[in-house]
């Protein structure tokens, strides 16, 4: 018989295996493994920690790997072996538990070989750990050299090493008050200094007041482009790159409803949860259309918008706390790549501006190629415009997420 919890710890490799393949974000394999397998909440809780878990640890991991087993060790039977490690090193969850249950997740022919590692890393936790100090930052917090090294060139040795560290951290979870309905007369948080409507969550997520379209869960970094972009009553306003809609729910909030606001994605299999939740945030009128703005817009909408919000697909540097498959996913030469993007998109919204509006690009990134170097750079092949404030929130400064905002006026 297996284990009582063998289908949490098989899940877990199940989703790794689904993961190194390229299919979806960890987050997504998380629901979808869940779902397949009815998972208690108390279950899911461990399948999300068991993977994040193993995904800010991978170097880490495999470096304790490399030092409890002689020879080389398949792809999959890895993976197993990270689930365990992660329990035993990471987690510190009960040694039978992680040893007897994980070993259960692998094939029968090497089962053997798996129980022999973990049992070898429960006699040699301490040594192990003790260890850790001793190797490169990159291994110990688990990011691609490439990475580091680009962030110590940018920002200096002690700041990239604070990176590092914030981006292992699990991320804190924010809300934002909804000001188009009643505000609740007990909220299940401690507002956040300097950002007005936001709140720190404490315990649990509060299922009734999302449900309701009460609160939203949104970081506070989320803020700097919709104060630079100011929305007002009677304006119209695009936000180009809505899904799944939580900046578009900002601006509505700014302009007391969504009347006058367009949203567009360019997927439009995103666009029914943008639907859902500004229905469910009481946004629910504005006007949502699919347009991939890598493309020229359409020709009704040149001229017609006050404000523009371009909140641009990126690297996403500056959210792998909270995104932990990220710096696994990026390669170096893909932010070139994404800033061509980003300046086509740039370029496409400029046609939709009205004489004397504004854009608003944002990202959550923190390379200079994709925020201020890419909007000097549009500035200075549109001498018409100018920049009139930025906003940037670094994680090791602020202690949010990464962010970046710039105000574009015409």
């Amino acid at each position: 018989m297996p284990a009582k919890n063998f289908h949490v710890r098989q899940a877990a490799v199940s989703a790794l295996r689904a993961w190194a393949k390229g299919h979806d974000y960890a987050e997504t394999l998380i629901e979808r493994h869940a779902q397949r397998r009815k998972l208690s909440s108390s279950d899911r809780g461990l399948l999300q920690a068991i993977l994040f878990g193993v995904l800010r640890n991978r170097r880490l991991l495999d470096h304790w790997i490399s030092k409890l087993r002689d020879g080389k060790v398949d792809a999959e039977t890895r993976d197993v072996l990270r689930v365990g490690l992660c329990q035993l090193l990471i987690l510190g969850l009960p040694d039978h538990a992680a040893v007897n249950e994980t070993v259960e997740a692998g094939k029968a022919n090497v089962r053997s070989l798996i129980n022999a590692v973990l049992r070898r890393a429960t006699v040699a936790k301490k040594r192990l750990l003790d260890d850790v100090a001793e190797l490169p930052p990159t291994i110990i917090h688990s990011h691609p050299d490439w990475l580091y090294n680009r962030w110590k060139i940018a920002f200096g040795k002690r700041q990239a090493l604070a990176l590092l560290e914030w981006d292992n951290q699990p991320a804190v979870t924010y809300f934002r008050v909804n000001p188009l309905v009643p505000t609740p007369e007990s909220l299940p948080g401690k507002p956040v200094k300097g950002a007005p409507g936001f709140y720190q969550l404490n315990g649990a997520l509060p299922a009734a007041l999302l449900a309701s379209g009460a609160v939203y869960i949104q970081d506070p970094a989320t803020r700097h482009s919709i104060e630079l972009l100011d929305p007002r009553p009677g304006e119209r306003i695009l936000d180009a790159c809505a899904a799944p809609g939580g900046k578009a729910f900002l601006i509505a909030a700014a302009m007391g409803s969504g009347d006058g606001l367009v949203c567009t994605d360019s997927n439009e299999k995103r666009l029914p949860r943008l639907v859902e939740n500004l229905e469910r945030l009481h946004a629910g009128n504005a006007n949502i259309s699919v347009h991939d703005w890598s493309q020229p817009a359409p020709a009704e909408w040149h001229g017609s918008f006050d404000g523009i919000l371009l909140d641009v697909p990126c690297s996403n540097t500056g959210v792998i706390r909270r995104r932990v498959d990220v710096r696994w996913r990026l390669q170096a030469p893909d932010i070139e790549k994404i800033a061509i993007t980003q300046r086509k998109i740039l370029e496409n919204a400029l046609a939709c501006l009205k004489p004397d509006g504004r854009i608003v690009y944002s990202t959550c990134s923190i390379e200079r190629e994709e925020n201020l170097g890419q909007v000097e750079a549009f500035i200075a092949d549109h001498p018409e415009l100018s920049l009139h404030s930025i906003r940037e929130a670094l994680p090791f400064r602020e202690k949010t997420d990464g962010a970046f905002a710039a105000r574009i006026q015409s």
